[in-house]
C-alpha cells in the first residue's frame, strides 16, 4: 500500500490554529474531508483544501490507484520559522517592550488507499 504526501511549507498561521483544521480530516474519506474543508470557517480550512487537493493529485498519477477509495491517514501542522526569522517589537506598560512572535507552520497530508 503506498502513500501519497503534499507539503505546504512556511504557511502563514500559528500550528496552533491551523492543527484545530487538520483534526476535522485526519482518518476521513478524501471525499468527505474535501466537503468538511470546503465548509469549515476556519482560516486554516483554506490551506488545507489546497494541500489535500495536491496530494490526491499526486496519488491520480499512479494508476494502480483509485482515486475514490483514498483516506487522509495523516494531517499535520508542525511548527516552522518565525517570519524573516527574528522576534519584532511593539512597546509595551511602563516604558518596556514586549515581543511579537510571527509565526509560520509546515501543513502535512498523507492520503492511501482504504485497506479493505
Amino acid at each position: 500500500m503506498s502513500t501519497f504526501i503534499a507539503r505546504h511549507r512556511f504557511a502563514r498561521m500559528p500550528a496552533r490554529k491551523a492543527r484545530l483544521a487538520a483534526d476535522l480530516i485526519r482518518g476521513r474519506g478524501v471525499n468527505e474531508a474535501m466537503e468538511l474543508l470546503s465548509f469549515s470557517p476556519r482560516r486554516a480550512a483554506v490551506f488545507y483544501l489546497k494541500v489535500l487537493k495536491s496530494a490526491v493529485a499526486n496519488a491520480s498519477q499512479d494508476e494502480n490507484v483509485d482515486v475514490n477509495k483514498l483516506v487522509v491517514t495523516d494531517a499535520r501542522a508542525d511548527d516552522g520559522p518565525l517570519l524573516q526569522h527574528r522576534l519584532r517589537w511593539r512597546p509595551g506598560p511602563q516604558g518596556r517592550a514586549m515581543p511579537v512572535r510571527k509565526r509560520t507552520s509546515h501543513l502535512t497530508v498523507v492520503v492511501a488507499e482504504r485497506a479493505l
